[in-house]
């Protein structure tokens, strides 16, 4: 098991900024993303990560598709094609021109938080310098030591890789000044969310997977992909507590939704930052 993270990460002040990035797509049908949802309605949803800057550095949220994989044609027919389902990426690396385009240096990164271990999520670790914390929930972690696999769309070795960078926390926790981790178990075993609270006073809360889309926050329901038996109750109160939690400035930002004006504004090549 992964040793505990000892502490905040080491950048101070409350964050400056948050800059979305879309870094893939996926093919989904809408019934997979929202409980009751139309199965004969498809979305190319946008695979989302999200960097926040500190005065001293920065911390990566989500980190997208393994490129790498998603490109050699044997790993590729093994981990994506099947099911219909499938990874869309555009030319170059995404997560690296993200980064690039943003400003930001991997030498000042602080610190990697991973919402769950799904393979739209975790195929960036790689490029996490070594010695940065790469962090999950303790119920994440010990999913994926129970065998979670290519079935359960998760890619184990792109976490694996990171060794001895690995590090769990448990339930919610303060990962740096104004940045939490939340609770959102039901997707997955330990799926977290993450609660920035910016300088200016801006709140945003990033749902990733917890709620695909908008729709999820609307209409309360949660996301129909629930891998484990009977933790369709608890994704369905972590929805309905980050629905809750719209308004008095905070906003909820569903993970996955291409209606979504952050990420609407990326995927149009637009450089967005959030102060």
């Amino acid at each position: 098991m992964a040793a505990s993270l000892e502490g905040p990460l080491p950048v101070t002040g409350a964050p400056l900024a948050l800059h979305p990035f879309v870094v893939g797509y996926e093919p989904m049908r809408e019934s997979m993303s929202v409980h009751g949802g139309d199965p004969a309605r498809h979305l190319l949803e946008p695979v989302t990560a999200v960097a926040v800057e500190y005065v001293d550095g920065w911390v990566l949220l989500d980190t997208g598709f393994n490129v790498a994989v998603v490109r050699d044609p044997e790993r590729r027919r093994e981990v994506f094609n099947y099911d219909s389902y499938t990874a869309v990426v555009p030319l170059g690396d995404p997560l690296l021109d993200a980064v690039a385009g943003a400003g930001l240096a991997w030498d000042r990164l602080a610190g990697c938080a991973i919402s769950h271990i799904h393979l739209d999520h975790t195929g960036g670790i790689r490029h996490v310098p070594a010695g940065v914390p790469v962090i999950l929930q303790r119920r994440e972690l010990e999913w994926l030591e129970s065998g979670a696999g290519i079935r359960d769309v998760v890619l184990p070795t792109d976490v694996t890789d990171a060794g001895e960078d690995v590090r769990a926390i448990d339930g919610e926790t303060l990962l740096a000044p104004g940045l939490t981790a939340l609770d959102t178990r039901g997707h997955t075993p330990g799926h977290q969310s993450f609660r920035i609270e910016l300088a200016s006073g801006r709140t945003v809360v990033l749902a990733c997977d917890a709620a695909d889309l908008v729709d999820n926050l609307d209409s309360r329901r949660r996301c129909s992909v629930v891998p484990v038996p009977g933790a369709e109750d608890a994704a369905q109160e972590a929805v309905e507590r980050l629905a809750a939690m719209r308004g008095d400035g905070v906003e909820v930002w569903p993970g996955h939704d291409p209606e979504f004006g952050p990420w609407v504004a990326t995927m149009r090549g637009e450089r967005v930052r959030v102060e």
